[in-house]
């Protein structure tokens, strides 16, 4: 099975390889790093109606982040406007409160190693 790349959504990286502290973790070559990033919580993001389609669908997220900022990073990446909608669905199931912890989901709803988001810019379920 052929490895695929994931990003590390940072608050404070920002490099030409990023979009506004995201940043593709593909180099793991420092033990510190190796267990900074075992602490973050694997997300994929799957596009859903008529959402564009991120290239990278694969991110690590720090655990105590709040879906809200999710929200935020996904407008940035795809360079949306602010005052558009974007909805975020855990397993196709429920929308999560803005001020709901990664971690909690993750821990409840997590499958696989990761926690499985899908977004759409209109209301899709539920």
């Amino acid at each position: 099975m052929a490895d695929v790349a994931v990003g590390k959504i940072e608050d404070n990286e920002i490099s030409e390889n990023n979009v506004d502290g995201v940043v593709n973790r593909t180099d793991t070559t420092s033990n510190q790093k190796a267990e900074t990033e075992k602490q973050k919580i694997e997300i994929l993001l799957k596009a859903t109606g008529n959402a564009p389609i991120m290239k990278m669908k694969k991110w690590a997220v720090d655990p105590e982040k709040k879906i809200g900022w999710i929200i935020d990073f996904i407008k940035r990446y795809l360079n949306l406007e602010s005052s558009e909608n974007l909805f975020l669905y855990v397993n196709q199931a429920f929308a999560p409160s803005p001020d709901q912890i990664v971690r909690n989901l993750y821990e409840c709803f997590g499958t696989d190693g990761k926690l499985v988001l899908h977004y759409c810019k209109s209301q899709a379920w539920g």
